[in-house]
């Protein structure tokens, strides 16, 4: 795509990239209530059946999930025109998703400024190693790795290290007011969990809220990783690097039900959010569709998106995902040539 044509096409998409008060407070209002009817439906159901609970978790942890997705959209600056808003909005909902508003706001604009930057990894994204790196690590750095990008490491244990860690503290380089918010967060969850603890029990808290944002942030994880890493996603050095190209080749279309689109604010529409961020997450799926460019995204559906789960290392020479087995397969296919190589040359030796 021509630099003019990427041009027009940020211009073509910044019309959609306008909240309406209206909208966003449908939102807050058919999101967040029934967030909590459900939790209060989970507590009362565990004197019924503790598989009946776990059902109305499961449905609350996908409404945690919408509940992210206004807070994603407020550190955006794009869920309302005010500044102060979107900031107490999603100083609240980074409470109750559990995530500090202002160091994952910072963290996820670097993370948008660099998607798909080989030169730039480090913040806000999921760890990916080239094939060459992983090649010339040491052992305890691919152990490592291997760790991390295990499935039942990722989506099993991740959630705990993202809720009981990673968004428990501040970077060392953090600003007055990132820290401050931090410590606010971090502090009314302890208030919150204390008079939960103290009206309603440990029961309420271990079968009720565990499950609530341990299911909540498998799926957050997932929905992240996946509209990352398919295939022929884009990665390049920063010397090829490109913005639109990083977007619209680098985040995928998730097709979604549905239900599930509703359920997960339209972040299927990676692609267009990666390409205008200001862009209210109940306005992408009508840029993408009025947008003919932004129709050619890589699309995933379900099915599709479960392949991802064995891409592991990116492959700068192919410009592909591909697996620790089809690594191990294009090492031994180098050794092969080069034992054949070595063989010929010994041959014609006079």
């Amino acid at each position: 795509m021509s630099k003019q044509k990427q041009a027009k096409l940020r211009k073509d998409v910044m019309p959609y990239a306008t909240s309406k008060t209206k909208t966003s407070m449908i939102q807050l209002f058919n999101t967040i209530p029934p967030f909590f009817i459900l939790w209060f439906l989970a507590y009362q159901s565990l004197s019924v059946s503790i598989f009946l609970s776990l059902a109305f978790s499961v449905v609350a942890a996908g409404f945690m999930v919408r509940t992210f997705i206004i807070f994603h959209d407020c550190a955006h600056q794009s869920f309302f025109k005010n500044k102060k808003w979107n900031r107490v909005i999603g100083t609240m909902t980074g409470v109750l998703t559990h995530f500090a508003f202002e160091k994952w706001k910072r963290e996820h604009a670097i993370h948008h400024a660099t998607s798909g930057n080989l030169d730039q990894r480090g913040i806000g994204d999921i760890w990916v190693m080239t094939v060459n790196e992983y090649e010339q690590a040491s052992k305890w750095e691919r152990l490592q790795y291997r760790l991390y990008r295990n499935p039942f490491v990722m989506f099993g244990l991740g959630p705990f290290s993202l809720f009981l860690y990673d968004n428990r503290f501040n970077r060392k380089d953090a600003r007055k007011k990132e820290r401050w918010n931090t410590y606010l967060i971090n502090f009314l969850l302890v208030a919150i969990y204390t008079v939960i603890v103290l009206t309603l029990g440990w029961k309420a808290i271990l079968l009720v809220q565990l499950p609530i944002a341990y299911v909540a942030g498998a799926l957050g994880i997932w929905l992240f990783y996946v509209q990352h890493q398919f295939e022929d996603s884009y990665f390049e050095n920063e010397s090829d690097w490109d913005y639109v190209k990083a977007a619209v080749d680098g985040s995928s279309y998730y097709k979604l039900p549905r239900w599930l689109e509703w359920m997960t604010g339209n972040i299927g529409y990676h692609h267009v959010h990666h390409l205008a961020p200001r862009v209210p997450n109940y306005h992408l799926e009508k840029a993408h569709q009025e947008t003919p460019p932004l129709q050619q995204a890589t699309t995933i559906t379900l099915k599709t998106s479960l392949e991802s789960i064995r891409f592991r290392l990116f492959d700068e020479d192919r410009k592909i995902f591909i697996s620790f087995k089809e690594m191990k397969k294009r090492g031994k296919k180098k050794s092969n040539n080069s034992i054949t190589s070595t063989k010929g040359s010994q041959s014609i030796r006079p």
